[in-house]
């Protein structure tokens, strides 16, 4: 009996839905002190929800092991709701601090919250055949820029991926792409509460 897990179709790629918000659990961002690599992450003792959805109401904590800065982050309240963030852009959603994972690719700005965040855009990029399993109206994959998508940037964008893949394991200011800086390309702002009748 096979027990090896089971690996991803290099060919095909399958679209059940999932939403950016899933990749904000862990966020790589640049430390707004020493200019290293920091982590924006759920505030220790904060339970982990089954909904990825409650990512983005739940308490932040940003934290750089270079220089030690923290800083910590609760969602705006409103009355009994929560205003939740908005993901998407070269900033993380939270402290809105540039992403530490950022590259040039194809005259655009490549960038992604975390390793496992380049690992679903690499299966998704790399497949010769996408087939949608969801709706697409909030699904990540379906909102790609269509430079992302297209056939002759695949080689480009792939290559762009494995360079965030190697910023991931780098830290120092020096390693710092040239890319990582404020850029103000937040996404449009739209209406996210969640009514909890108080703060996490």
């Amino acid at each position: 009996m096979n027990t090896e897990p089971a690996q991803p179709d290099p060919v095909r790629h399958r679209d059940d839905g999932i939403w950016l918000a899933r990749f904000t659990g862990r966020i790589l961002v640049v430390c707004p002190k020493c200019g290293g690599r920091a982590l924006v992450a759920l505030r220790p003792g904060v339970e982990t929800s089954k909904y990825f959805s409650d990512l983005l109401f739940q308490p932040r904590r940003l934290v750089c092991p270079g220089c030690g800065a923290v800083a910590d982050r609760t969602a705006e309240q409103r009355g009994n709701a929560l205003i939740g963030a908005v993901p998407g852009g070269t900033e993380d959603p939270f402290f809105r601090r540039p992403l530490w994972l950022q590259t040039r690719c194809a005259g655009r700005i490549l960038w992604a919250y975390d390793v496992e965040h380049v690992d679903a855009l690499a299966a998704f990029v790399g497949a010769r055949l996408r087939e949608r399993r969801a709706s697409p109206t909030m699904g990540m994959f379906a909102r790609l820029p269509a430079w992302m998508k297209a056939a002759e940037h695949r080689d480009d964008v792939l290559a762009g991926l494995v360079a965030l893949r190697n910023l991931a394991a780098l830290s120092a200011p020096a390693d710092r792409s040239d890319t990582a800086h404020e850029r103000g390309d937040r996404p449009r702002h739209h209406a996210s509460s969640l009514f909890r009748g108080g703060p996490y």
